[in-house]
């Protein structure tokens, strides 16, 4: 099932922009893409998300992968599931590969979030790996080797415990210590951090977590929902610039309007 939202959009954000269509695969109900969605609509972006999993206690149950006929760009979002663990996710999983594939050599823009940016990785020949340390709560993060991060230092949002070996002809352009937190490949780009976050996404992912997986990771709920408030006023800001660079500089440069 295919969910469409419509923001408002403010006389400060009118859409300069022709109308496109953008397909969010959310991987379960808590998933969506927050901050970049309302950036897209004030974009002039009809967002249609396609919700994976609806059920936290049977991630094999999912809804079909929808076509990608007629979307200008899509957005694989993050997730619980661990591409080191396919067994548990194989109803669906390499469906969504090779869908992502497919953008990917049709020059259907992507932009990855998340779990999103390790199933590019392995769609474009990368490959996924459980990370040395898990990274959750807020990282400033640097350039890659393969130039300089044009998306700001942040801090940004992390929340994960994998990370990727990049696809060989996909540029890294920012990292932490842990591994690749910025990857482009073509109109394709993907981010290991979540750009997409605000108080209520946060919530949202806490509502779902078990309160002695947080214990194990040495942070409370308290903790992050205090992060997140603290932080909300600038990632709203530096994610909507963040989804401006991609669409202005890598989906549609030859389409970038004047912005005041």
């Amino acid at each position: 099932m295919v969910r469409r939202v419509t923001h408002t959009t403010s006389q400060h954000d009118a859409p300069t922009d022709p109308p496109r269509r953008a397909l969010v695969l959310a991987h379960e109900p808590d998933g969506p893409a927050g901050q970049i969605e309302v950036r897209l609509t004030q974009r002039n972006f009809t967002v249609d998300t396609h919700i994976i999993t609806h059920d936290y206690s049977k991630p094999n149950e999912a809804t079909p992968m929808p076509s990608i006929e007629g979307y200008d760009l899509v957005i694989p979002m993050g997730s619980v599931r661990s591409l080191t663990n396919k067994t548990e996710i194989e109803s669906w999983i390499y469906d969504e590969i090779a869908l992502l594939r497919e953008a990917h050599n049709s020059a259907t823009p992507i932009l990855g979030v998340c779990f999103g940016i390790q199933l590019i990785a392995e769609a474009l020949g990368g490959t996924v790996e459980v990370a040395p340390s898990t990274e959750i709560g807020w990282y400033e993060i640097q350039d890659g080797p393969d130039g300089s991060n044009p998306v700001g230092s942040g801090p940004w949002m992390e929340w994960h415990h994998d990370r990727i070996v990049a696809p060989p002809n996909a540029a890294v352009l920012a990292q932490t210590e842990v591994g690749p937190q910025l990857i482009k490949q073509g109109t394709t780009v993907g981010t290991q951090f979540h750009p997409e976050v605000d108080v209520g996404h946060v919530t949202q992912f806490l509502d779902m977590a078990d309160p002695d997986y947080l214990s194990d990771l040495g942070v409370t709920r308290e903790e992050m929902v205090a992060d997140v408030t603290a932080h909300e006023s600038a990632n709203i800001k530096q994610c909507h610039d963040l989804v401006d660079w991609y669409l202005d500089q890598v989906a549609f440069p030859s389409e970038c309007p004047v912005r005041q």
